[in-house]
């Protein structure tokens, strides 16, 4: 059991892999966009958004609805914020340190 809970989790992570869906989490933090929305706010074309959208469905990271012609699509779980969030922070913690380690070494 303990082996398919890692394999599952490693599959979530995978979301957080590719620029673009990083991108498009922090998209649909506020509210459910079109895929016609998505992919003009993103820069991708319809077929690529299609493999990032099919992906995170799959991984049940977001939820998509139909309306007439359109689909929306949503974030599954709000906790998938505080994720993106928390690796954020980190990332930024880290930049900060770094740009520390640079300054402090130029001024010795």
């Amino acid at each position: 059991m303990e082996d398919q809970i890692y394999s599952y989790h490693a599959e979530m992570c995978r979301v957080f892999s590719h620029p673009k869906r990083l991108e498009l989490i922090n998209l649909l933090r506020e509210n459910e966009m079109s895929v016609g929305e998505l992919s003009q706010k993103l820069g991708l074309s319809p077929a690529n958004l299609s493999q990032h959208l099919a992906m995170m469905r799959e991984r049940r990271i977001l939820l998509a609805r139909k309306e007439g012609n359109s689909v929306y699509y949503r974030i599954a779980n709000p906790k998938l914020l505080k994720a993106f969030d928390l690796l954020r922070e980190i990332l930024f913690e880290q930049i900060r340190q770094d740009a520390a380690l640079i300054v402090g070494s130029k001024a010795e």
